[in-house]
Order: C-alpha cells, then sequence, then structure tokens
C-alpha cells in the first residue's frame, strides 16, 4: 500500500489523536514498553460481543477476550480483578460508556497502565450532522431501531473512543480493535466484523456524550492497534480447531506468547502480517501513535522468556496438568499431536495426552526429584508430534447448489490428499465457489475471498473438470501447508539470524530480519540479545520489479547447520533455492547439474545466493505476493535433496531461485529429514510410526513473506 493512500486513509483519527503526520512516522514500542512496566498498577477493560439482536452472529470475539485476559494475566502481571470484562448482552453503548468512566477513567492514575480491547462488528455512518461525511463505529450489543423508519442506531463513533482513551491521565494506554468498517457484499469465505454503513441518525445521548468530550482537557497520547489499515479491508475471525477467534487478536496474542519483544512495534506487525497472510487474510495490520521512538527497553525482567503456553490448572495427584497454548503458531495448532512435550522452566518435560481448542491435558514425563508445579508456569516446546496423514482441506461454498457440492466432493476426493468440508462448519485452508461474474465459473480463493491465481475454470465448465484442472496448484498448496508446519522461530534452540536484503549501492538495504530467540542457558540476558534485534522493519515488505535480492545468514551455534528454502510466487507456484554443483568438465554437453548440500559452519555468515556466484537472484515480474520459508537443521537434508534432484534440469535451468517441480515429493521429504534428525525418535518408537518427531534442538523454520510491485 502506498504512504499517501495509508496517510489518507487514517486521516481523520490522526487529527482525533492529535497526531502530526511525521510524529506517526516515528511510531516506537510503546506497547510492549508499557506492558512492562513494574507499574503502580495496570487496568484492562475487555469487551467482546459475538450474539447481536437481528444480526448474523460473530464467533470468536469472546475467544478474543480470553485471549488477551490470559496474555494479560500470565505474560504480563495484570491481577484478574482489575481486568474488566464486558461481554454479550452486558456489551450495551450505556454499559461500555459508564464502564469505562468507572473502571478506567475514575482509577487510572498518572502512570499507570491502562488496556483497552474491543471484539465485535464496526460499521460506517453518515450523520444528519455531517451528511457529507461518513464516520467509522463500534457497534455494541444494542444495536438500535436502525431498521425503523427512524434509524436510530446505539452506535460508539470511533471519534467519540478515541477522546475517552485520550481523557485518561496516564500517557501508557493502549488500544486494541479488532473490528473494521467495510462490509464487502457478497462475503466470501472468512467471516467479517463489520455492517453495511448507513445514513442514521445517531443517538442524542451519544452526540451529547462526544460534545461533552470535546470540550474536555485531555492529557493521554494513546496508541491504537487496528485489525485494519485501509478503508476498503475488512477484520476477519478464523475457525480453528474446536473454537473461532479474531485473526488480528489470535495472531497478536500469539506473538506475544512467544516472543520477547524488545523491537520496535513495526516489527511485531510484520510477523503479525506474516501470520494473517498464512491464516487466509492479506488485512493489514494499523499501529497509530504520536510518541516519537524512545530508547528500546527489554519487556520483561531478564528470567521470563517467551513460551508457547501456560499451565492452566493442575489436578489433585499432581502429576496432570491443563495447558493453555496460545502461543502456538494458529497453522501448527490444529495438527499438533499427542505424545508433543513440553519443558518447564524447572526443567521437567510434560508430555501431551489430549487437546480440545486452546487447552490441553498433560502429564509428567520425569517424576524423580521434579519440583511441584504451579499454576502459571510457563512452557516451551519440546518436541512437536504432527501426524503423517494430513490433506489439504478445500471448503465448498455453501452458495453452491446441492447437486454441485455433490459433484466437487466426488471429484475432490479423487486426489489422495484432498478432503472436503462445507464453508463454515469446520476448519479448511481454501474455498472452493462461484466466480462472481455472469457467466459465472468455478474457481479456487483464499479464506479471505482472493481467487488463487491461474485456479478458475473455464464458462459452462463442469464441476469435476474445474477440479481436475486443479491437480497440480492442489499439490503445490499441499506442500507450502506442510513446509508451514515446520514454523518455529519462536521455540527453535538453534541460534541464528536470517536477513533479507535488497542489493543496491555501497550496503545491502534490510527488507526483512526473522531470528531464534531461546537459547540453552534460561540466565542469558535477554537485554544483552536485544542489542542485536533492533532492526527497522514495516508491515507488506514491498521489492520493485528488478531487484536484486540475497539473504544473509548467520549461524550462531557451535553446530553445523544445513539449510533449505523453499517458497510461493503468488500462492501458486512453487520455488526452491537450488546449490549447484560445479562439473569438473563444463564442456561436457551431457553433463547432468547436480545438487549439493548447503552447509553453514558453526559462527560462519554465508549469503545466498553467495556474492561471488554467476547466478543472482533477480527478481522478475509480474507484481506478486511472495513467501519463503527457510529451514534449518542439524542434520543433511538427504531425502529432500534427492527428491529435487529426480526432476532433469537442462544447464540452462541452473538458476539460484528455480521453479518447485515437484513440490509435494519435497515436501514430504522435508518433514522425513526432520524427523530423521531428532535423536527422540528411537525412544518415542510407536508414535514415529504414523508421525513426525520434530526436536527444537534439531531445526529450526523461519518465515518470510513480500510484495513484489
Amino acid at each position: 500500500m502506498e504512504r499517501r493512500t495509508f496517510l489518507h486513509r487514517i486521516g481523520s483519527i490522526l487529527a482525533v489523536l492529535g497526531i502530526t503526520e511525521a510524529e506517526w512516522l516515528t511510531l516506537g514500542n510503546r506497547y510492549y514498553q508499557a506492558l512492562a512496566q513494574p507499574n503502580p498498577r495496570k487496568l484492562a477493560f475487555l469487551i467482546g460481543i459475538n450474539q447481536y439482536p437481528q444480526i448474523p452472529a460473530l464467533s470468536g470475539c469472546l475467544t478474543d477476550v480470553d485471549l488477551q485476559r490470559e496474555l494479560l494475566i500470565h505474560r504480563f502481571g495484570f491481577q484478574g480483578s482489575d481486568i474488566l470484562t464486558l461481554t454479550e448482552e452486558q456489551a450495551s453503548r450505556e454499559f461500555i460508556e459508564a464502564a469505562f468512566l468507572d473502571h478506567l477513567g475514575k482509577q487510572a492514575k498518572p502512570d499507570d497502565l491502562v488496556v483497552f480491547h474491543f471484539s465485535g462488528y464496526g460499521s460506517r455512518v453518515k450523520l444528519e450532522t455531517s451528511s457529507d461525511t461518513m464516520q467509522n463505529a463500534l457497534v455494541p450489543v444494542n444495536v438500535g431501531e436502525y431498521a425503523q423508519n427512524d434509524k436510530i442506531v446505539n452506535y460508539i463513533l470511533e471519534e467519540t473512543l478515541l477522546l475517552l482513551l485520550r481523557s485518561l491521565p496516564t500517557d501508557r494506554v493502549t488500544a486494541v480493535l479488532d473490528t473494521s468498517y467495510y462490509a464487502p457484499s457478497p462475503v466470501l469465505g472468512l467471516k467479517i466484523r463489520a455492517l453495511q454503513e448507513s445514513v442514521a441518525k445517531l443517538a442524542a445521548e451519544e452526540l451529547d456524550f462526544l460534545k461533552q468530550l470535546q470540550t474536555q482537557k485531555l492529557s493521554s497520547t494513546p496508541i491504537v492497534l487496528a485489525a485494519t489499515s485501509q478503508a476498503n479491508q475488512s477484520a476477519r475471525e478464523g475457525l480453528f480447531s474446536g473454537f473461532s477467534a479474531g485473526l488480528f487478536t489470535y495472531a497478536l496474542t500469539q506473538y506475544l506468547w512467544e516472543f520477547t519483544p524488545p523491537t520496535k512495534i513495526q516489527v511485531a506487525l510484520s510477523d503479525v502480517e506474516n501470520s494473517l497472510y498464512k491464516l487466509g487474510s492479506k488485512q493489514q495490520p494499523a499501529l497509530l501513535s504520536s510518541q516519537k521512538n524512545p530508547d528500546i527497553k527489554s519487556l520483561q525482567p531478564d528470567n521470563i522468556i517467551g513460551a508457547e503456553g501456560v499451565v492452566s490448572a493442575i489436578e489433585e495427584d499432581g502429576k496432570t496438568v491443563y495447558l493453555w497454548l496460545a502461543g502456538l503458531p494458529p497453522q501448527v495448532l490444529l495438527y499438533y499431536g499427542v505424545n508433543s512435550r513440553f519443558t518447564l522452566a524447572t526443567t521437567e518435560q510434560l508430555v501431551l495426552r489430549s487437546r480440545t481448542g486452546l487447552t490441553a491435558k498433560a502429564q509428567i514425563f520425569k517424576i524423580e526429584g521434579a519440583n511441584p508445579l504451579q499454576v502459571g508456569q510457563f512452557v516451551q516446546e519440546a518436541v512437536r508430534v504432527l501426524p503423517r496423514n494430513i490433506n489439504l482441506i478445500i471448503a465448498l461454498d455453501t452458495r453452491l447448489e446441492r447437486i454441485e457440492r455433490v459433484d466437487a466432493t466426488s471429484a475432490f476426493a479423487g486426489f489422495s490428499h484432498v478432503s472436503t468440508v462445507i464453508a463454515g462448519e469446520k476448519p479448511a485452508d481454501y474455498v472452493f465457489a462461484k466466480l462472481q461474474e455472469i457467466p459465472s465459473r468455478y474457481g479456487l480463493f483464499s479464506l479471505g475471498g482472493e481467487l488463487i491465481p491461474n485456479t478458475a475454470g473455464e464458462v459452462g465448465e463442469a464441476v469435476k473438470l474445474t477440479a481436475q484442472r486443479l491437480a497440480p496448484k492442489l499439490s503445490t498448496l499441499f506442500a507450502a501447508k506442510l513446509w508451514r508446519l515446520t514454523e518455529n522461530q519462536g521455540s527453535s534452540r538453534l541460534p541464528l539470524k536470517a536477513t533479507l536484503e535488497i542489493i543496491s549501492g555501497i550496503s545491502p538495504q534490510v527488507l526483512m530480519q526473522r531470528e531464534t530467540i531461546r537459547t540453552f542457558k534460561p540466565e542469558t540476558s535477554i537485554k544483552k540479545s536485544a542489542q542485536t534485534r533492533l532492526i527497522t522493519s514495516l508491515p507488506t515488505a514491498i521489492v520493485p520489479i528488478g531487484s536484486r535480492m540475497q539473504y544473509r545468514v548467520e549461524n550462531q551455534s557451535d553446530r553445523s547447520l544445513y539449510l533449505i528454502l523453499l517458497g510461493l510466487n503468488n500462492n501458486h507456484t512453487g520455488v526452491a533455492f537450488y546449490s549447484w554443483e560445479t562439473p569438473q568438465e563444463p564442456n561436457t554437453a551431457d553433463t547432468k547439474p547436480l545438487l549439493k548440500q548447503i552447509v553453514i559452519a558453526p559462527g560462519e555468515t554465508l549469503t545466498l545466493p553467495q556474492a561471488n556466484s554467476a547466478s543472482e537472484w533477480l527478481i522478475s515480474g509480474p507484481a506478486c505476493f511472495c513467501e519463503q520459508q527457510l529451514i534449518f537443521s542439524t542434520a543433511p537434508f538427504s531425502e529432500t535433496l534427492a527428491a529435487l534432484s529426480t526432476v532433469k534440469y537442462s544447464t540452462a535451468e541452473q538458476q539460484s531461485i528455480g521453479s518447485l517441480l515437484n513440490p509435494l515429493d519435497v515436501a514430504h521429504a522435508l518433514l522425513q529429514d526432520l524427523h530423521n534428525a531428532s535423536a527422540l525418535k528411537a525412544e518415542m518408537n510407536s508414535t514415529a510410526a504414523d508421525s513426525y518427531i520434530l526436536d527444537v534442538n534439531n531445526w529450526a523454520s523461519l518465515s518470510f513473506s513480500f510484495q513484489v510491485v
């Protein structure tokens, strides 16, 4: 998105917040710093509404409240008594505003921390007092008599909320808004949190309240984290394994669980947006703040590090515990298998026995000498168990006729790695639906409703023929799903850093950086390691066509590491990094090109492609969204290399970044190589038969996404 377009979209909000354009461009990490401060008090006000009268229900807003509440209590030290929640019928306009004034306005003192969260519908309303301007508004549960002739609505204007936030006596105020104001019609894929805009009267009490706020002294300079940054974007909520949640809230809280983020907030939002894309939505989160970037400080004390979850309850025997696993990557949670292991800070291990939604049941693996468990203890991933019988799940749009769904189910059943569900009933990866055109065609869409390029059938083509035409694309998309399941930047114990750079001028331009953040020694100073992570990054990294690119990879471990790079261009074309052997007899015409392992020695920094390589990585058109996964292992990628080598390549095809012609074979071989690298596979032999066993001490997987324009 162009800078001018973005600033135009948020101009009115910036004005209400009292922010100049120059100030906005110096955003810092106040969200993180504020949460970490040993303030006298930390107050939170959380709102979630699923059930609205006479409006289609939402599904994930109450989960959002739970996600925020558990994060604030266990991760950032909030007292449960200082967190006020209003949900469902409690969350009327009158109650929300009264509770804000009572719980936050009356209690907050200078230097206190305040967190406000809203999950529910948003909308745009044209007021009679300003008929030419549409204003953003939050929709409380008592929507109003908008369907009657007088069209009175009980909306809370976004301006009202921002002024309320600014009226607080503390400067440590953060708001998270998982809602949006644009409602496309029709909606395909994931539910959206927006109602159609309307011309209506705002309740007289709301207008009076707004006028009163406009006359008050405004001392606070809050930051606002919003689920979308463009007027035509919609905040979406996803259907996961046993629960629904707002994509933005889930991605944000998951990031804050797993990482100890002393970085700038823009880096965090880059990670969050990366997660949103993998969850099927291209919504871009926004951050608004009037604070200039202060010195970076550690979020938490040195002895607290990131986690995948927390002990939430303990059974009487003291050996069985319940875990809240909101720190696992969302795309991984669905397939997180029984016998996966977690480590406590006291070194005991927990073995996963069952899971329902975000809550899991586990048992202590080693009892001798174990310290008594306590609620609130962090748990970190040690061993990830993934089933071998994973499928690509295609949701059939409910607007398809019954016979069309029957034909589609039958057609997709012909693929060994594909299964179908009815959209909205179970988690899915993509949606099979009709294009919104006349005459219509069938096509494959992301969960966010975007057509996957080159998947639309011909006009008048039968469902079965369109599905058969999709075979190569489905294999590529399934392969990408498999290698995404390896992502473990937060939990890997291999210390390394990877930087994506544009080669220009004297020094490369840093586009994006990913770094594993856990080490074997819990006493390692987070503050010290933070000094190397002050990277400026913005969501949706932009790469112009024609750019020369490279990865700079630093192996900070004491072991040699092997590397594989796989990716997607425009979400449908598989690519890989090929490390070609230089033939001993280059003039021999029938010499078969050979691939070699990419090895990074301990302490070594490697560039891909290598700086002295004749083969450059040049970004070509057309414009597209690219996603790449860098996977590291302590053992060679023998089976992956063998799978890559089964394809016959000509000398002309020896490019650094080239097409991945057998993506599914390569993805399965990759998982097998990571499984083979685990020393625990013999110990867990009964599990290994039908699962992949991945040890965090032996692998790391980092994700990069960028937009080519």
